[in-house]
């Protein structure tokens, strides 16, 4: 049996999380499941935990109001040196690029404690873009002994970085196991998303962007390129506002009070893909959203200068527009002119998994400790 620990703290290490832990806590007789939550974000990893049914064994409540980097990680780093020492876990798993991560992957080094990296080998090259997660992902990748890839491509960064290629096992990515669970239970009715804010007879368009290394005159052009979409007739958009000030004051400044922009409070996870499952296309910053939005045969407009994430680029179901308005919102009017353009790109091709990323992770790691 191996002891496994968790360590997470945000709603998309949940969400990408939560499959894993369910499908190893349904092997008792293999697995023994603890899981830690830092509540980085605390409202809306408690969304996720409630819609997964996981409940944590630790919890270390370590968010604090207007919270700098440097001070979330050392309150995170200081809580989990006795969790770490009072579960005794044979792994400590991460997931992706969090300050949580990075802490939680620190900690069970210092405790001489494997550490497994789900989601692992992502890079864009550069330190400052996403800032500060490829710094993040980075340093995990050091320090991790297991490394859980979701793609090859992820896999040759990591050989490039010379981990031992033994320790690498390619197995998708968790999230879509937790996207195609939610939208099936939606389909069959098991599931209820949530109240359209918006006119159902015009194109949807759902966006979110929330970028640390956009705060400034990157996020304004993003909202001036939202405010000429939001100039023709045919089109609804729907903003789930992060609760940010460097978001709130320009997207409010911008946006508020335009007829067809409805600018709602952040989304729990199921409502949200339902929200998203029903768009004609996403304008987004996010990195979940460039891996989920394939699965649901939703277009998807990256407003970031790079992606960690070519893929789904490649495979042409994401376009790269950048923070520049021009870009965003040309790419905007080809898909909403050019029905031809949109089909090509909603074609249901997903490079970043099958929905069996939980059974890879977990005989991955039966594979490292047999070994």
């Amino acid at each position: 049996m191996v002891r496994s620990l968790f360590v997470f703290g945000t709603r998309p290490e949940a969400i990408k999380l939560c499959p894993v832990i369910l499908h190893m806590k349904a092997r008792p007789a293999e697995f023994d499941v603890r899981v830690a939550v830092t509540a980085q974000h605390r409202q809306m990893l408690d969304q996720v935990l409630a819609a997964f049914a996981v409940t944590p064994d630790y919890d270390l409540n370590s968010m604090s109001p207007g919270q700098t980097l440097a001070g979330a990680a050392a309150r995170i780093l200081g809580a989990l040196e006795p969790v770490i020492e009072g579960a005794r876990p044979d792994v400590v798993y991460v997931q992706g690029d969090t300050t949580t991560t990075l802490c939680g992957a620190l900690a069970a080094f210092y405790a001489r404690v494997p550490v497994g990296h789900i989601e692992a080998g992502l890079r864009t090259g550069d330190l400052t873009q996403p800032f500060p997660e490829e710094m993040n992902r980075v340093v995990t990748g050091r320090l991790a002994a297991i490394h859980f890839a979701a793609t090859e491509g992820a896999r040759r960064n990591l050989i490039g970085e010379n981990v031992a290629p033994e320790t690498i096992y390619v197995t998708g990515n968790s999230g879509i196991d937790a996207v195609l669970h939610v939208r099936d239970r939606l389909a069959s009715g098991e599931l209820k998303g949530g109240e359209a804010p918006y006119d159902s007879s015009k194109k949807l368009i759902v966006v979110t962007a929330h970028r640390r290394e956009s705060f400034g005159s990157g996020f304004e052009n993003i909202c001036r390129a939202l405010c000429a979409i939001a100039r023709r007739e045919d089109v609804e958009i729907v903003y789930p506002v992060h609760r940010n000030p460097n978001v709130t004051g320009p997207v409010e400044r911008y946006l508020g009070g335009i007829r067809n922009v409805h600018l709602i409070e952040p989304l729990d996870y199921v409502p949200f893909v339902d929200l998203m499952r029903r768009a004609y296309l996403v304008l987004t910053d996010s990195g979940g959203i460039q891996e989920e939005g394939p699965s649901l045969g939703i277009p998807i407009i990256v407003m970031r200068e790079k992606t960690e994430r070519p893929e789904a680029v490649d495979a042409g179901t994401v376009r790269l527009a950048g923070t520049s308005e021009e870009r965003i919102v040309a790419e905007t009017i080809r898909l909403l002119d050019d029905p031809a353009a949109r089909a090509a790109m909603s074609r249901v091709h997903n490079p970043y998994g099958d929905g069996h990323a939980s059974e890879r992770i977990a005989a991955g790691t039966l594979a490292f400790f047999s070994r």
